[in-house]
C-alpha cells in the first residue's frame, strides 16, 4: 500500500485532547488506526511523552481498570496521563528498549518461549536410551531442581579455592594481609585479631607456618567464638587472655574458603561477588561438562543432538535440522509419537523463521540475555508479536531501528508491514530516516527540545512536512544535497591488533589508524562489537594496566567472555583508553547529570559563599542531598517517598515534608542569584547555561552538554531515567570536558543511538574537536551520516554469526563504498552521493 493512498483512513482515528504529560503544551492530534505512524523530533523534543507516556499509559490504565485491584498490582503501571481525553484508542501493546534482564539464566530461548517448546520436542518425540523412562518437560530445563545437574546446580561450572587463589603472595605475613580472600577493611582486621588471640604468630611470612595452621585459617569450618583486644600487640593479647581482662569485643572466626563461597553465594552486591570470584577457580562442571543438565536430560538425542547441544546451534541451523522433520509425512510405526514430532516441529519452524526474517539467525537459543543488545532484545520481544497474530491492536515501538545497520532495517520494515497487515495499528518513535519515509503518517514533534518543544509542527501523510519550515526533520528527511565532501586526515601511526579470537572472530589481524575518526562498520551479529568493545578495549586496558569498567548490574553468574588478542604498532603514541558506553552513569536516582559531570560540585561551592551560608557556617557539603545536614531527612533526600496501598502496587508520591525538593527548610532559606539549591537541580542544561554564564567552570560543562544534544535534561534528573544514548552522551561530554593534550583512545559503541540527525551534526562536531586535538576515536556506528564523514572505515562481515566475523574493506569511505562484498557499500555509496 502506498503512503498516499487513503485505504488506511478508513480505520479510523485516535483524537488526543488536550495532552500535557512532560514537556508536551496542552496538545491535540489525530491519529489515524490501521496505519504506520511515525513520531519524529530532535531529542527530547517530546516524541516519548506522546507516544509512550500519553497513548500507551493511558490504553494500559484502561485495561487495568477491568483487572482486579489484587492483580493490578502484579503489573508494572506507569500511572495515568496528564491528557483532557483520547477516543477511539485500540489495546495497546509497547515495545521499548532496554537492556536485557540482568541474570545469565534468561536467554533468548526463553525470551522468545522456543526453549519452552524444544523441551516439550525432546521430552515427547526424543529418541532415548533403552530402559530409561521418560523425561518430562520440566527435567530439559537447568532452571528446575527435576533437570539442573546435582553438581554445580545448573550453572555449568563449578568454583573451588585453593590456598595459591586466595593467597597470591605467601612471601606476606597475616599483619601484611597474605590473605588476601579476606574483606580489606574492618572484617579483615578483625579475623587477623582473632588469630592473635587464639595464639597465631602474624608476624612471619605466611609459607613459614606450619601446613596444618595454614590449612586451619584457610578451610576450617569451625566457627570459634573468642575475645578480641582491638589495637593491643600480640604480647599485650597474650597477657589480655591470661589475666581474662574484659575485652573489646567478642569475635567470631570465619576462614578465608568460608568467607569466599558464603559471599559469593549470598552477597546482594554484584561488586563483592566480584571481589571473592577473583579468589576462586572456575571450572567446567565434572558431572554434565557443561550442558548444567542431569544425565538422565542429556541421554536423551534428537536428530543426534542432546538438548544443550541443540541450544548451541545458530537459529539458521536449528531451522535447517527442523524442516524435515515438519514437513515430513507421520508413517504408520510409533504414529503418536510421529504426530507430535511433526507438529511441534512445524511450530518450532514457523517462530523460527520469523527470527530469520528479522536478521536474528546468528544468535543461540541458549545465548544469555544480558549479552544481547537493545536493539536485539526489542527484534525478539517483536518478533513474539508477529507470531501472535493479534488483531486491532495499537504496538508502540520505540527506535526498532535502533543498532541495526541499514541492510537490517529493511528486514525490519517488512515485519512491520506484516503486522500492519494483519490489522493493526502502529506508533513508532524514530529518528531513522528510511523507517520515516516508509510512514503513512507522520507526527513532527519540536521545534527544538525541552521546553523550547512539545508541539505539534505537522501531522499527515510524509510529503506535507516539506512545506513546515520550523521542523529539523523536513530539512534532512527531503534533502538531496549531500554534505560537503570530506577530505580523510592522514593518520599519525597504527595500533595493530593480531590473532584475535573471541565470539565469532577467529584468528584476525586488524590495524587501526591513530590520531583520526575511524568507524567500524557491519551487519547486526557480524562481530564488530567483539572486536572494538571487546578484543580492543581488553588489550588496551590490559597494555594501560587500566581495569575493565564493568557494568554496575551486570550479570553476575554468566562466564567471562575470554579470548586472545596481541597489541602492537605504534603504542608510544598513546598514552590512555577511555571508554564511552552505553551502560547507566548510576543505579539509583540519587546519581544524576550534574554530580556524574562533576558540575554540582561548583554548584555547591557558590552556594556556600553566599552571605546567608557564611553566616550559618555551612560548608558545601550541606548542599548535598545525599548527606546528612542539609538533606531533608524524612525522605532521606530521596525527594519522594514510597506509599504502600493494600492490594494495589506501591506508588511513590512526593514527600510531605520538603515537597519533592530533596533538602530541608533551613537549607532552602539560602539563594543564589534569586534561585534555591532545588531550583538549580530544576533547571535543564539549556536555561541553567544562561542562568551560569558567568560562572567559567560551569558554563564550560554545561556548554559541552548542550553540544552532545542533551540541553533539553533537567541538571538532577535521576541517572534512571535516562537512555542508553543519552548516558553514553554525558559520559563523552564528561572527556570533552577534561580532555587535555593528545594520545587518548576514546572507544565509542554507537553514540548516534536515539539522535536526530540534527543532533548527530552537533556530536560529529564535537568528536572532530577530539581528532583535531590529536586523539583516536574509534567508533563501531551503523548511521551512514558518521561513516561517510569519517576518516577510515573497518567493514566486518560479510554475514553474521559464523559467517561473518572477517575484515570484508577497510580504507577511506571512498574507498570501502566501492568494495563488492561489502553489504555496507550500497549504502555508504547513497551517503557520499555517488
Amino acid at each position: 500500500m502506498s503512503p498516499s493512498s487513503p485505504d488506511f483512513l478508513a480505520g479510523g482515528f485516535v483524537q488526543v485532547r488536550g495532552a500535557r504529560e512532560h514537556n508536551l503544551k496542552d496538545i491535540s492530534v489525530q491519529l489515524p488506526r490501521d496505519a504506520l505512524v511515525v513520531f519524529t523530533g530532535v531529542s527530547g523534543s517530546g516524541k516519548s511523552s506522546l507516544a509512550f507516556g500519553t497513548l500507551y499509559a493511558e490504553a494500559q490504565r484502561r485495561y487495568l481498570e477491568s483487572v482486579s485491584p489484587y492483580a493490578r498490582r502484579l503489573f508494572n503501571q506507569v500511572g495515568a496521563p496528564d491528557v483532557d481525553a483520547i477516543d477511539g484508542l485500540p489495546p495497546a501493546v509497547a515495545l521499548q528498549q532496554q537492556r536485557g534482564t540482568p541474570t545469565a539464566r534468561s536467554s533468548v530461548g526463553s525470551v522468545t518461549t522456543l526453549s519452552n517448546l524444544l523441551r516439550m520436542l525432546y521430552s515427547r518425540a526424543g529418541e532415548y536410551p533403552e530402559g530409561q523412562g521418560i523425561v518430562y518437560a520440566e527435567g530439559f530445563s537447568p532452571n528446575t531442581p527435576e533437570g539442573a545437574c546435582p553438581e554445580c546446580h545448573g550453572q555449568g561450572r563449578v568454583y573451588t579455592v585453593t590456598e595459591a587463589s586466595m593467597v597470591p603472595d605467601p612471601s606476606l605475613t597475616i599483619r601484611e594481609r597474605a590473605v588476601a580472600a579476606w574483606p580489606t577493611a574492618w572484617g579483615g582486621q578483625n579475623q587477623r585479631d582473632i588469630l592473635v588471640t587464639l595464639g597465631i604468630d602474624v608476624d612471619v611470612p605466611w609459607r613459614e607456618l606450619p601446613q596444618e595452621t595454614r590449612d586451619w585459617i584457610l578451610f576450617t569450618d569451625e566457627q570459634p567464638v573468642v575475645p578480641v583486644y582491638a589495637g593491643f600487640t600480640p604480647e599485650e593479647t597474650r597477657r589480655a587472655v591470661k589475666k581474662k581482662m574484659e575485652p573489646s569485643y567478642m569475635g567470631t572466626f570465619s576462614s578465608a574458603r568460608r568467607h569466599v563461597l558464603h559471599t559469593f553465594a549470598h552477597s546482594e552486591s554484584a561488586a563483592m561477588k566480584r571481589r571473592v570470584q577473583a579468589y576462586m577457580i572456575s571450572e567446567e562442571c565434572p558431572l554434565c561438562h557443561g550442558k548444567r543438565l542431569r544425565r538422565e536430560a542429556l541421554n536423551v538425542t534428537f536428530a543426534g543432538l542432546d538438548i544443550t547441544e541443540f541450544s548451541r546451534l545458530p537459529l539458521t541451523r536449528v531451522a535447517e535440522v527442523l524442516r524435515p522433520y515438519a514437513e515430513a509425512a507421520p508413517g504408520e510405526e510409533g504414529a503418536a509419537q510421529a504426530i507430535a514430532r511433526q507438529r511441534m516441529a512445524g511450530d518450532l519452524t514457523r517462530r523460527l523463521d520469523v527470527l530469520l526474517n528479522l536478521g536474528l539467525g546468528y544468535l543461540q537459543l541458549e545465548r544469555s540475555t544480558p549479552t544481547l543488545s537493545p536493539g536485539e532484545l526489542q527484534r525478539l520481544r517483536l518478533a513474539t508479536q508477529l507470531y501472535s497474530n493479534l488483531f486491532g491492536v495499537v504496538y508502540v515501538l520505540d527506535e526498532p531501528s535502533a543498532g541495526l545497520h541499514p541492510a537490517d532495517t529493511e528486514a525490519l520494515l517488512a515485519a512491520l508491514d506484516g503486522l500492519k497487515r494483519g490489522g493493526n495499528s502502529l506508533f513508532v518513535v524514530e529518528h531513522d530516516l528510511d523507517v520515516i519515509r516508509r510512514a503513512d503518517w507522520l507526527v513532527d514533534v519540536g521545534p527544538e527540545a525541552g521546553e523550547k518543544g512539545g508541539q505539534i509542527l505537522y501531522s499527515g501523510p510524509p510529503e506535507g512536512l516539506k512545506d513546515v519550515k520550523a521542523s529539523q526533520t523536513g530539512k534532512y528527511l527531503f534533502t538531496t544535497a549531500h554534505s560537503e565532501p570530506h577530505a580523510p586526515r592522514e593518520p599519525s601511526g597504527w595500533l595493530d591488533l593480531s590473532g584475535v579470537t573471541r565470539n565469532n572472530l577467529h584468528d584476525l589481524s586488524v590495524r587501526f589508524p591513530l590520531g583520526v575518526l575511524t568507524s567500524v562498520t557491519g551487519i547486526s551479529g557480524s562481530g564488530k562489537s567483539s572486536l572494538v568493545s571487546g578484543a580492543l578495549v581488553d588489550a588496551l586496558a590490559a597494555h594501560f594496566g587500566q581495569p575493565v569498567a564493568e557494568e554496575p548490574d551486570d550479570q553476575d553468574d554468566a562466564p567471562a567472555v575470554s579470548g586472545t588478542a596481541q597489541l602492537g604498532g605504534d603504542l608510544g603514541q598513546i598514552s590512555r583508553l577511555v571508554r564511552v558506553d552505553q551502560k547507566p552513569i548510576g543505579r539509583t536516582p540519587r546519581s544524576n547529570m550534574a554530580t556524574y559531570t562533576g558540575l554540582f560540585d561548583h554548584v555547591r561551592k557558590l552556594f556556600a559563599a553566599t552571605p546567608l551560608a557564611k553566616k550559618r557556617r555551612y560548608s558545601a557539603g550541606r548542599f548535598s542531598f545525599n548527606v546528612k545536614g542539609g538533606r531533608c531527612e524524612h525522605c532521606q533526600g530521596e525527594g519522594w517517598v514510597m506509599v504502600e496501598l493494600l492490594f494495589l502496587p506501591s506508588v511513590y508520591a512526593p514527600c510531605p515534608v520538603c515537597h519533592g525538593t530533596r533538602y530541608n527548610a533551613e537549607t532552602l532559606e539560602v539563594e543564589y542569584r534569586g534561585k534555591t539549591i532545588a531550583d538549580v537541580l530544576a533547571l535543564t542544561v539549556d536555561a541553567a547555561h544562561e542562568f551560569f554564564a558567568d560562572e567559567p567552570a560551569i558554563f564550560r560543562a554545561l556548554d559541552t552538554l548542550r553540544e552532545v544534544g542533551l540541553g533539553y535534561l533537567r541538571l538532577g534528573q535521576p541517572a534512571t531515567e535516562l537512555s542508553g544514548g543519552e548516558a553514553q552522551r554525558i559520559k563523552l561530554a564528561t572527556e570533552l570536558g577534561r580532555s587535555g593534550r593528545g594520545g587518548t583512545v576514546y572507544v565509542l559503541d554507537e553514540p548516534t543511538t536515539g539522535l536526530h540527525p540534527a543532533d548527530i551534526e552537533r556530536l560529529q562536531k564535537q568528536l572532530a574537536k577530539l581528532v583535531d586535538a590529536g586523539h583516536t576515536v574509534i567508533a563501531v556506528e551503523h548511521k551512514m551520516q558518521v561513516v561517510a564523514a569519517s576518516d577510515w572505515v573497518i567493514d566486518i562481515g560479510p554475514g553474521a554469526g559464523e559467517d561473518g566475523g572477517q575484515v570484508v574493506a577497510q580504507g577511506t569511505p571512498a574507498q570501502v563504498a566501492q568494495a563488492q562484498e561489502s553489504r555496507t557499500a550500497p549504502y555508504l555509496r547513497a551517503a557520499l552521493g555517488r
